[in-house]
């Protein structure tokens, strides 16, 4: 028991795979009420049903049962949740930004992404030093790509570590972080990524920064212009995400196989990295 315990408090686990010592880490936040996670009107609610609870409910099933003829009396703990599709680490869907994608054809739901896009190699870029709600442009972009020596592949996976991630379940969290422009978007999208990702609550700039400049400009083309990016060439973004800072800037693989739920715009991940030791 003290083994698992141990291993839910880590953030990533070792274990052997193929003779090489492999580092799992979780990237994915916990599904938690009672945190600030998400604007007041999305807050997940969640109702724990004790084993006592359970065991009322096996006695209905099986005519003539008692509770105190179970073990201890205890039945099956089970949980209740009313959430979102967008309630933690999650992958928005392309229909989530727009009804369409690659200039005209109906966006996919989260059913229909290809599951190949999900699994991959991944790359980090660290905007943990762009001020709370500013927007990253192609040329940030440009230049961590340049500083940590990596140039784009189809498919890699890019993961953006933003100073939000540092403040999730904290009241400032739907403030903090920077976000992903329109031309930063379509930086990564005209290289061949088809999933990114980001720490923050939103892959676009937080909606109060934006709000602001939506107020000094009345452009509402910056309204959520890197998800509307999809509107040009369809992509996924996981969004919630953590741990990114454990992450190096290449060298890892990433899974964020989504929940596959009929005609969503989102699906829940437990989005994780691979690391070979050997190579980091």
């Amino acid at each position: 028991m003290q083994i698992i315990d141990n291993i839910v408090k880590m953030p990533f686990v070792k274990s052997i795979r193929g003779g090489r010592l492999v580092r799992v880490i979780d990237l994915s936040v916990c599904l938690e009420a009672g945190i600030a996670s998400d604007p007041p009107a999305m807050l997940p609610e969640i109702e724990y049903r004790p084993h006592s609870a359970g065991a009322e409910e096996f006695v209905g099933m099986f005519p003539g049962l008692r509770p105190e003829d179970l073990p201890e009396g205890q039945g099956a703990a089970i949980e209740w949740l009313r959430v979102t599709t967008h309630n933690g680490t999650h992958i928005d869907a392309p229909w989530h930004f727009h009804s369409t994608m690659n200039g005209g054809e109906r966006a996919w739901t989260i059913d229909e992404v290809p599951l190949e896009w999900c699994i991959g190699h991944g790359v980090k870029l660290d905007f943990r030093n762009l001020p709370d709600g500013a927007l990253a442009t192609a040329k940030d972009v440009a230049a961590e790509l340049e500083r940590i020596g990596h140039e784009l592949q189809p498919f890699d996976i890019v993961l953006i570590n933003t100073a939000a991630g540092a403040a999730y379940g904290t009241p400032r969290y739907l403030a903090s972080g920077c976000g992903m422009g329109r031309e930063a978007t379509l930086y990564l999208l005209e290289r061949g990524v088809r999933v990114c990702g980001t720490d923050g609550w939103s892959w676009d700039a937080p909606f109060g920064a934006t709000a602001r400049s939506f107020a000094e400009t009345s452009d509402p083309s910056i309204i959520w212009e890197g998800h509307k990016a999809s509107r040009e060439i369809g992509y996924c973004h996981i969004e919630k995400l953590c741990n990114l800072e454990l992450l190096p800037p290449t060298g890892f693989r990433v899974s964020c196989l989504p929940v596959k739920i009929k005609g969503a715009s989102a699906g829940w991940t437990r989005a994780v990295a691979f690391l070979d030791d050997a190579a980091n």
